[in-house]
């Protein structure tokens, strides 16, 4: 994609690469999109190198729990480490890198113990910790939101979502379900411990 002034928020939507909780991705040409809740979306962009990259964690940082490995990739710590090497992999500096942040969402108030707050709450300290300036966010309230992250521009669209109390229970219900689907053994899949 070369030109990409004649594009609005809803080309960018339609063309976009989607992500689901515990995802991430790093483009230089093509937009990222993802849909959340209680989750956060941090976006990573260089402006020299015009890449950028863009995760969706469902948990602010590792516990101890039975299943580690499913939590890993759900966590913000790895999503916040993840999505930065990656960058760096391909040239990106820490010094040139801005940040963008999305989500955190209270779409059901009793639910996790205000997750979405803490989710919002690590994402800041991720940033201020490591010194990546946070040039634009829209985080916390009672609303889910659509975003969609232009990595040639580091342009970021954000559609706030009014949430019904069923529609609130049936995002839960899909994170908790993708969650689980990420600790069922796959078909034929043996689980390797390394010693």
């Amino acid at each position: 994609m070369s030109d990409l002034s004649h594009l609005t928020g809803k080309d960018f939507e339609r063309i976009a690469r989607n992500i689901n909780p515990g995802g991430w991705a790093v483009e230089t040409d093509r937009p990222i999109a993802t849909l959340l809740g209680s989750c956060v979306a941090v976006c990573l962009y260089d402006p020299k190198l015009k890449i950028g990259g863009m995760n969706h964690f469902l948990l602010p940082s590792r516990t101890r729990s039975a299943d580690a490995d499913t939590e890993i990739v759900l966590n913000g710590d790895y999503a916040m480490e993840i999505l930065a090497n990656s960058l760096f992999n391909q040239g990106a500096r820490k010094e040139r890198l801005v940040a963008k942040a999305f989500s955190g969402g209270t779409i059901v108030s009793s639910i996790r113990m205000a997750i979405g707050e803490r989710n919002a709450e690590f994402a800041r300290e991720w940033l201020e910790r490591e010194g990546i300036p946070l040039v634009a966010s829209d985080l916390s309230g009672p609303w889910s939101r659509k975003v969609v992250f232009v990595p040639q521009t580091g342009d970021a669209f954000c559609r706030r979502i009014a949430t019904t109390q069923a529609a609130a229970l049936e995002a839960v219900r899909a994170e908790q379900e993708y969650e689980k689907s990420l600790a069922r053994p796959k078909a034929g899949e043996k689980k390797i411990e390394l010693f």
